[in-house]
């Protein structure tokens, strides 16, 4: 009897199936096909889409079909994994993932009209849920058959913790933003500031070396080339053989 084969296990999955259709041949063939439909839909006068890439292509054959990316979501909506995303990022309803609200409605005003303090929010159920800890541990150690009810309890208030954490993620981005446009400000300004500062330092340079008064005779002196000693000793002994 064969010894069977181990089974080789990964954590990551497998790439999805349709990675074998992206050979050489298959890529050349699309590329063909892209070039002649490109070519049959000019404009009669042998203009060709410069991106040919980007032509789709109809009726194509089975083997080609997976090399040609799909159109856009005309909904906006779009699964992966068989998670289902959007465009259009939105924080999601509690009522909609079957959650409890423990807080009221952004919407909701309290009697004096004003909005509800978030932060005071946070520090109740922070509260409640050292509180809901506490009594869980204390059924664990008397009836642990009814902790359940005080375990949903507690998911119930963590995940309205965290989405009400997540109603700051707006403001926190455009903090954010305003934060960093603020620094790249202040940076420019700087900069600008440090080379005006050089210029002025170089003008005022420049200024001075203007100011001074050069003598007529250092610069005769630097114009008129100095006698080596061998002239004048050659000068000496060209007027004594002239006397003689």
């Amino acid at each position: 009897m064969e010894e069977e084969q181990p089974q080789v296990s990964s954590t990551w999955p497998s790439p999805p199936p349709f990675w074998r259709s992206f050979t050489p041949d298959n890529l050349a063939r699309i590329n063909e096909l892209r070039k002649q439909q490109a070519d049959g839909d000019g404009d009669g006068d042998g203009n060709v889409a410069e991106d040919v890439s980007k032509v789709r292509l109809r009726n194509l054959p089975r083997e080609l079909r997976n090399l040609q990316p799909p159109l856009e979501p005309a909904d906006g909506a779009w699964k992966v994994f068989g998670d289902t995303y959007k465009l259009e990022d939105e924080l999601p309803r509690l009522e909609d993932m079957q959650i409890r609200r423990l807080f009221p409605n952004p919407e909701d005003r309290d009697r004096d009209g004003k909005h509800f303090d978030r932060a005071l929010i946070l520090k109740r159920l922070a509260k409640s849920l050292l509180l809901n800890f506490l009594e869980l541990i204390g059924l664990l150690a008397i009836n642990p058959e009814a902790a359940e009810a005080k375990v949903n309890d507690i998911r119930d208030m963590l995940i309205n913790f965290h989405h009400l954490i997540n109603e700051y993620r707006p403001h926190q981005a455009r903090e954010s933003l305003i934060s960093m446009m603020q620094a790249q400000l202040d940076r420019t300004r700087a900069e600008t500031s440090a080379i005006r500062d050089a210029k002025d330092k170089a003008e005022r340079i420049m200024e001075g070396l203007g100011s001074l008064k050069v003598e007529d005779e250092l610069v005769s002196n630097l114009k008129t080339p100095q006698k080596k000693p061998w002239d004048y000793e050659s000068e000496m002994w060209t007027s004594v053989i002239s006397e003689i």
